[in-house]
C-alpha cells in the first residue's frame, strides 16, 4: 500500500514501537507510591519531559490526556468554565475545536481568504470586551494552511483574552515553540508523529486558570482525572523526542516530495488545481480539487489501486457533507466534494509519488466520463421505512 493520508494517522515508529512493549512490565498505577508505581510514574514523568521539549514547554504545563480531540475540548470549556461571553475561532478549525466552541457560547467566526491565508487584524477585529477566548489552529489539517498565531495570541493577550492553538499537524512537522507563539493553551497528538494513537497534551501556560473537565482521581494536578496509559505516554514520549532530532532533516526532503507529487498532478491533469498555494503551507499536505470527479469515488479507485488518501478530515470522513474547512475558502459545495487530501510522512519514497502520478490521471479520467453519462430514465427507486434506496 502506498499511505499517503498521514495527516489522518501516523505509522508508529519502530522506536515507539519497542519501548512501548518494553513499558508493558510497569504495570503498577503511576500514582501508587510503592516501588512498581514509582517505576510507573517516573516513565510517565520522562515521557512529559520529552513532550515538553518538542514544543519549548516546561513539564510542569504539561498534561496528559487521550488526544488532541480531548486536548481541544480541555482547553475550551476548561477556559470557558460556565462564564457568559464570546469565543472567536476561524472558520478552517477542525471539528473538534470548532464543535466545543459552538456549544461553549456565542461565536465569531473568521473565515481564511481564497488564498488559504488568515487575516490576522480581522481576527483580533472580532475579539471585543466580552470575548473569554480566541482559537486559531497552527496549520490546517485538510489544506495544510499555516495560520499567524504569534500576532493573535498577542493581540489577545493585550486585550486580556485567553488564546488556544490546536497545533497537532504543526507539531513534529515544524519547529513549534510556546513562548514563541506566545498561546495560553496549546493542543498535541501522539498518532500525528508516529506515536500510538490514545495519547495526547494540553500545555497549559503556568498561571493560566483552567476548570477541570474529568473531575475525580487527582491525577494530572487534577486536572484530568483517570490512572494514566503509561505505554502510550511512553510510546508519546520516544515519539516527541524522535520528532524534535529529525525535524530538520526531514521536512526538506518530505517538502520536495510533496511538490514533486502536486506539480506532476497539474501538469497532467486538466481541471486539477491546489487550494491554498498562495499560503504558507505544511511540508507534507496538498490538498487537489479535481473538477467534475467526486472525492468519493476517487477514494474508492484510489484504495483498490492500493493507494490510501482522503477526502479530508478523518474525524468527519464518511460522511456525505463537505468539509467546513474547504468551505471557508470559499468553494461551493459542489467543488468541496471534489477534493483529495495527500499528505506524506518520513517514509514516503519518491518510486511511491511516481507511481500515484501513473495511475492517477487514468483514474480521473474514469472517474469524470462516468459522472458525465446520463443516468437512465425512470422513477427514483423506493425508500424503504428505514431511509435506505431499495
Amino acid at each position: 500500500m502506498i499511505y499517503l493520508d498521514n495527516n489522518a494517522s501516523t505509522k508508529l515508529d519502530p522506536e515507539a514501537r519497542a519501548a512501548m512493549v518494553e513499558s508493558l512490565e510497569l504495570y503498577g498505577n503511576p500514582s501508587s507510591v510503592h516501588g512498581a508505581g514509582r517505576r510507573a510514574r517516573r516513565a510517565v514523568e520522562e515521557a512529559r519531559e520529552e513532550v515538553a521539549s518538542l514544543v519549548g514547554a516546561s513539564a510542569e504545563e504539561i498534561f496528559f490526556t487521550s488526544g488532541g480531540t480531548e486536548a481541544n475540548a480541555m482547553a475550551i470549556f476548561g477556559a470557558v468554565a460556565g462564564r457568559r461571553g464570546r469565543l472567536v475561532r476561524s472558520g478552517a478549525e477542525h471539528p473538534s475545536v470548532r464543535e466545543p466552541m459552538d456549544a461553549a457560547g456565542e461565536c465569531r467566526v473568521v473565515d481564511p481568504e481564497p488564498s488559504g491565508r488568515l487575516d490576522a487584524g480581522r481576527v483580533l477585529d472580532a475579539v471585543d470586551r466580552e470575548t473569554l477566548l480566541v482559537s486559531v489552529m497552527t496549520a490546517n489539517n485538510e489544506y495544510g494552511g499555516l495560520f499567524p498565531v504569534e500576532p493573535i495570541a498577542a493581540g489577545a493577550r493585550a486585550r486580556g483574552v485567553l488564546s488556544h492553538t490546536d497545533a497537532v499537524q504543526a507539531a513534529g512537522r515544524l519547529p513549534v515553540n510556546v513562548r514563541a507563539l506566545g498561546v495560553d493553551l496549546l493542543s498535541l497528538s501522539a498518532h500525528k508523529l508516529h506515536g500510538p494513537k490514545g495519547a495526547g497534551a494540553l500545555f497549559v501556560r503556568k498561571g493560566v486558570p483552567l476548570a477541570p473537565r474529568t473531575p475525580g482521581g487527582g491525577q494530572e494536578k487534577r486536572l484530568r482525572g483517570g490512572t494514566e496509559n503509561t505505554p502510550a505516554l511512553v510510546g508519546f514520549g520516544v515519539a516527541s523526542r524522535l520528532a524534535r532530532q529529525r525535524l530538520e532533516g526531514e521536512s526538506a526532503g518530505i517538502e520536495r516530495l510533496r511538490d514533486r507529487l502536486e506539480g506532476g498532478i497539474l501538469e497532467r491533469i486538466s481541471g486539477a488545481r491546489a487550494l491554498g498555494p498562495g499560503a504558507p503551507r505544511l511540508p507534507n499536505t496538498t490538498a487537489i480539487h479535481f473538477e467534475g470527479a467526486p472525492a468519493e469515488v476517487l477514494l474508492v479507485r484510489l484504495d483498490l489501486e492500493g493507494v490510501a488518501v482522503s477526502a479530508g478530515s478523518a474525524c468527519s470522513s464518511g460522511t456525505l457533507s463537505p468539509s467546513q474547512a474547504i468551505l471557508s475558502l470559499g468553494l461551493s459545495r459542489r467543488d468541496a466534494r471534489q477534493v483529495i487530501r495527500f499528505s506524506l510522512s518520513r517514509w514516503t519514497r519518491e518510486e511511491e509519488i511516481d507511481a500515484v502520478l501513473a495511475v492517477l490521471p487514468r483514474i480521473v479520467a474514469d472517474v469524470r466520463s462516468a459522472a458525465e453519462r446520463p443516468r437512465p430514465a425512470g422513477p427514483e427507486p423506493a425508500l424503504a421505512s428505514n431511509g435506505v434506496r431499495a
